[in-house]
């Protein structure tokens, strides 16, 4: 694990809002079924809470024995990249709420999803398992998938009592709450999930009552509902799951912020990719044709400059309004005196694709699709990780995890993630040596087992074990519809190299990040003895990896 410090701190802006707001937040939600968010509270633009304390390094261990479980505040949006984040770097975003988040915890700047699509996700993080074993496949009834030749039907195959929402309600004693996109369009048991359910998707302006709502404003309003009704004795398990940034797909216009936004980025000029060109499309593979559905999103969206600017702009509106939601939220739970004893998560669903090798959306496993944001503010984490970066390999599996242990509970041995809390707890997970990473592991307590590490590289590559993090992942997309329109896609994942399989073609690719971290120049036909043994032995760990996470065996990926 790498770690290093953020080369700057945002200060954060003293809030000062009257008590008689919350009163009149929970009236006019007794009184109504929704109202304006304007009406409630507008903390500003800018950031975001009152200044947190923080526990001195001779407090953490004292901290930690305490019997006092933390809230946890779980930010999920939709269609967000790693790099839609000012603290990631992006010269254009406002993200000044995300950025102090950031400043305050940790952010993880290779945080990858095993599948990049919004249901398959969601799946995962209520499951803590791959596609490979939840096989929740696409929203539609009657859907087959294939699995080592045999046909299996499409469906949540998660038992209800196993989500995350039941083992937090049920089992550690939580009040749990969804607010947004459920995004299965299958039914969850509520009563064995949630005290408080609210499912918002698809849409971005809705007439509800006698106001026009747009879906940001509904997601934050009706996650201040359950922060005002819910039972404040208990700890509270909350996913804000927003429907920003996805377009709504049916309609030309793709991206609707609100009207408050429309001056945010107008005088700006958003950067085209280097790779959004006309020779990087060419540079797919052939079975992708200008029936591919990631092109067919590229023509709704990118297909002239000034469609770019006009879509990008609005997307990152979007985005900056979810900004200020999250603030909006987070301010709540300050005036509450709640932010001490919260756990707040911020990630997405999965990336998106801005034009680069001339498509539009997620799916495949280029960098661009499955690299999302991830950032934590933990009110255990050991201070000298405040404002930090780690670029270890975590993954959307781990989530389910990190939840689980800190409401005190270990994962269910058929979970496949693991605690990201590790790497900024008590001075973080020490790297294993080639020896010790090469050894066989031992079942955890929760009876799951690393798999061996790699035959290459002389231990670097592996799936972690007791003293390191992982450095490698399996990453799968199903087929949907038809291999002309959104093929299926698998890959094995490094920092170095990446390796591409297309099962419906039968068809390899082998990149370079280290030297082509724009994944243009396909190695696969290379002469280079270096690049044939690299082919060689991803393959072959590939297949490795593929047949673990289609087995049943209790293990950490």
């Amino acid at each position: 694990m790498s770690v290093t410090t953020s080369p700057f701190m945002l200060a954060l802006a003293m809030v000062v809002l009257a008590a008689s707001m919350v009163i009149m937040l929970y009236w006019v939600h007794q009184t109504t079924p929704l109202t304006s968010i304007d009406t409630i509270r507008e903390p500003g633009y800018f950031p975001y809470i009152k200044t947190v304390k923080y526990m001195e390094i001779g407090d953490v261990e004292e901290a930690e024995e305490k019997d006092s479980p933390m809230n946890i505040l779980l930010f999920y949006a939709d269609d967000w990249r790693h790099d839609t984040l000012g603290a990631a770097g992006n010269p254009v975003i406002k993200t000044p709420v995300l950025d102090a988040l950031a400043a305050d915890g940790v952010r993880f700047s290779e945080n990858c999803v095993t599948t990049s699509i919004c249901w398959i996700s969601r799946a995962t993080l209520y499951s803590g398992q791959y596609l490979a074993r939840h096989n929740f496949v696409m929203p539609r009834s009657g859907r087959t998938i294939t699995i080592n030749g045999t046909h299996v039907n499409m469906g949540f195959e998660v038992p209800q009592n196993e989500t995350i929402y039941s083992l937090l309600k049920q089992k550690a004693g939580y009040t749990t709450a969804h607010v947004g996109k459920l995004g299965l369009l299958v039914s969850l048991d509520q009563e064995l999930n949630f005290n408080f359910f609210v499912d918002d998707d698809g849409w971005h302006y809705r007439m509800i009552g006698d106001k026009m709502w747009h879906i940001t404003e509904k997601n934050t309003a009706d996650a201040l509902r359950f922060l005002v009704e819910r039972d404040k004795n208990k700890p509270f398990f909350m996913n804000v799951a927003y429907f920003a940034t996805h377009a709504v797909d049916g309609d030309e216009r793709q991206y609707l912020p609100q009207n408050r936004s429309k001056s945010m980025y107008e005088n700006d000029t958003i950067p085209i990719p280097a790779t959004a060109t006309d020779e990087a499309w060419k540079m797919m593979p052939q079975f992708f044709g200008d029936d591919n559905e990631g092109r067919n999103r590229w023509r709704w969206r990118y297909d002239t400059p000034v469609k770019y600017q006009s879509m990008m702009k609005n997307y990152y509106r979007m985005a900056s309004e979810v900004d200020r939601s999250v603030g909006t939220i987070i301010n709540h739970l300050a005036e509450e005196g709640q932010l001490d004893n919260t756990l707040i998560i911020f990630t997405t669903d999965n990336g998106n694709f801005h034009a680069e090798h001339g498509l539009a959306d997620k799916w495949y496993p280029h960098q661009e699709s499955i690299r999302v944001p991830l950032i934590v503010k933990d009110p255990r984490m050991n201070p000298k990780f405040k404002g930090t970066v780690i670029d270890d390999f975590t993954l959307n599996i781990d989530l389910t995890a990190t939840i689980l242990a800190a409401a005190g509970m270990k994962p269910l041995p058929s979970m496949m993630g693991r605690d990201i809390s590790i790497l900024y707890r008590n001075g973080g997970l020490q790297a294993a040596t080639a020896g010790q990473a090469r050894h066989k592991a031992v079942p955890t307590a929760e009876k799951r087992q690393y798999p061996d590490p790699a035959s290459d590289g002389n231990g670097r590559y592996h799936s972690g074990s007791e003293f390191s993090w992982r450095t490698e992942f399996f990453y799968e997309h199903p087929m949907h519809v038809s291999p002309s329109f959104i093929p299926a896609s698998e890959a094995l994942v490094r920092k170095d190299y990446k390796y591409f399989y297309w099962p419906d073609f039968n068809y390899e690719q082998l990149f370079d990040l280290i030297n082509d971290p724009g994944e243009m120049n396909d190695l696969f036909n290379s002469k280079n003895p270096v690049h044939q043994q690299k082919l060689k032995e991803m393959r072959r760990r590939f297949n490795e990896l593929k047949m673990i996470a289609h087995s049943n065996l209790a293990i950490i990926l």
